[in-house]
């Protein structure tokens, strides 16, 4: 009859499916198909084909329009569109800004010698100077107790809740970008992402569209960001201008529409700034191995999740396991999730962290026969007993833990001291997480040390999950790549740098200690049996 389609089968299916339509999908937004019939009236041409002379100019404005009150910051009167340049210039703020309001740059791009309102043929943009986010809290010494008092003077300044409330912060970059080439659009094959930055008009029977002026928003990033206080009168802007090309126009269009709403679903700017970093600092090659990456990640996490998921569900005896690696790897875990929380760093990181730590909380739960019976109201809390070869690995395990205590103990001790005195920190939090999180990092591996000994008494790696081994190495190869694309703490790089050097060893272990595959395992059944019984069953 038909065979069993597994979960794993079903989502590696779903998986392939998606990535292919992704593929699909980014071919016909880099793609433009263009006008095959130049002289036909579908084809709509180029304003910049006639080469006109250009004048780009720069407006600030408290409204968010192009009428009403506008102050000229900057204009670049024979303007090229093949020429790049970068500008910085200085830019007073009216008073409603520099109390905490909203400032405007409007972009004309118009004829030369004539004011952007006189010519029916200029274009323009609106863009925002301002952001709101909350201001950066000072960091201190925790025993010098540097700057306290100057943190104390400002809260008196500005008010107790000052820093729990956005305020404006000045972007300090306006990156311009105009499509500098002839191309001819297909009127019944205009993309939609393109329309709404095109204005068209009419030159006899030809139909003619006027330069493609894009702002791009994903170049603001938050280290840009300055803070505006009443005091300010005037803050530096660096323009810069460059030419697009139309396939990427078109995916930066997408992009910057992604993180809008990403934003209107209630992410920060430095929630952003995390996706920004991933199209700004990389070229589209690196997007495209990003895209890969972030796929495959996801899908060996889910893997590994599954597969881990699954052999402790099934698993009753804890021989050969190591029970202080498995809390500690549960410790590490939470302490690694509230650490990576702490600095804000990507969802794609950080929801695995989080699914990982609930994870090897349940893990205990399982290694350490923890069971919990409610009476009343109050739970009461049982373990069970352990057998005679559960107690042999125990033995093996304790003697581990204490050779490693030796070493471990006086450097996480030495190097919290070394942070509290030599290093500033927002909070005696970040300074508890930083310190335990760099025990970790530095220090962790060596828990993981206690099951190769238990390994290698035992003489067998039969009580291991290699499934699940086998996807988080597949993952920890993939962070070793991913670490470098997209913002990471420089710890948790290392950290997958380290995981696979264990792995290795795990490798070897493997190799070393072949499984015996007639031997019979701790639910009764051999691996030559089993597939036997599965036949009988079908």
């Amino acid at each position: 009859m038909f065979q069993k389609t597994s979960l794993t089968t079903i989502i590696v299916g779903v998986f392939i499916v998606y990535v292919l339509h992704t593929c699909w999908v980014m071919y016909g937004i880099v793609y433009t198909k263009p006008c095959e019939r130049p002289q036909s009236d579908t084809c709509i041409s180029p304003y910049l084909a006639g080469k006109p002379r250009l004048q780009l100019s720069i407006y600030t404005s408290i409204q968010p329009n192009a009428e009403g009150g506008h102050s000229l910051i900057h204009k670049e009167e024979d303007f090229n569109v093949h020429t790049k340049f970068e500008r910085l210039i200085n830019v007073s703020l009216p008073k409603k800004t520099r109390r905490n309001g909203t400032l405007y740059a409007i972009v004309f791009l118009h004829q030369a010698g004539v004011l952007p309102w006189q010519d029916p043929r200029q274009v323009h943009l609106v863009t925002q100077l301002t952001t709101y986010m909350l201001p950066k809290p000072p960091e201190v010494s925790l025993i010098k107790g540097q700057d306290e008092h100057l943190h104390q003077e400002q809260r008196s300044a500005g008010g107790a809740g000052e820093q729990d409330r956005p305020v404006s912060h000045w972007r300090s970059r306006l990156t311009l970008n105009i499509v500098a080439e002839d191309f001819l659009f297909d009127r019944e094959a205009l993309p939609s992402d393109v329309h709404r930055y095109m204005r068209v008009f009419n030159s006899g029977k030809k139909m003619v569209y006027l330069p493609l002026l894009f702002i791009d928003e994903l170049s603001n990033r938050v280290k840009d960001l300055m803070e505006i206080n009443s005091s300010t009168a005037e803050m530096p802007l660096t323009v810069s201008y460059d030419t697009i090309a139309l396939g990427k126009l078109r995916f930066w269009i997408h992009m910057q529409d992604a993180v809008y709403s990403l934003q209107q679903f209630g992410f920060t700017e430095k929630d952003a700034d995390e996706i920004k970093g991933i199209f700004v600092d990389t070229n589209l090659y690196f997007l495209a191995l990003t895209f890969f990456v972030a796929a495959f990640h996801l899908l060996f996490d889910f893997l590994a999740f599954k597969n881990d998921i699954s052999f402790w569900k099934h698993k009753k005896s804890m021989v050969g396991m190591s029970s202080k690696a498995v809390l500690w790897r549960c410790f590490s875990t939470i302490v690694i999730f509230l650490y990576l929380l702490d600095e804000q760093t990507s969802l794609l990181v950080l929801i695995p962290a989080g699914v990982g730590s609930l994870i090897e909380v349940w893990k205990v739960k399982k290694a350490f026969k923890i069971y919990i019976v409610w009476k009343g109201v109050a739970p009461e809390f049982q373990f069970g007993k352990s057998d005679e070869s559960e107690r042999r690995t125990e033995e093996y395990d304790s003697l581990a833990m204490k050779y490693l205590s030796y070493l471990l103990y006086p450097l996480c001790v030495g190097g919290a001291v070394y942070a509290l005195v030599f290093v500033k920190y927002k909070s005696w939090y970040s300074w508890l997480i930083n310190s335990l999180v760099n025990g970790v990092y530095a220090f962790g591996f060596l828990f993981m040390l206690p099951q190769l000994f238990v390994n290698y008494k035992l003489k067998s790696v039969a009580h291991l999950p290699w499934k699940a081994f086998m996807y988080k190495a597949f993952n920890t190869f993939i962070d070793d790549v991913f670490a470098f694309i997209i913002t990471m703490p420089t710890s948790h790089r290392l950290a997958c740098f380290r995981d696979d050097a264990v792995f290795i060893i795990y490798l070897y272990q493997r190799w070393l200690y072949p499984v015996d595959r007639t031997r019979v395992n701790e639910y009764g059944v051999s691996y030559d049996e089993e597939p036997k019984r599965k036949l009988h069953k079908d």
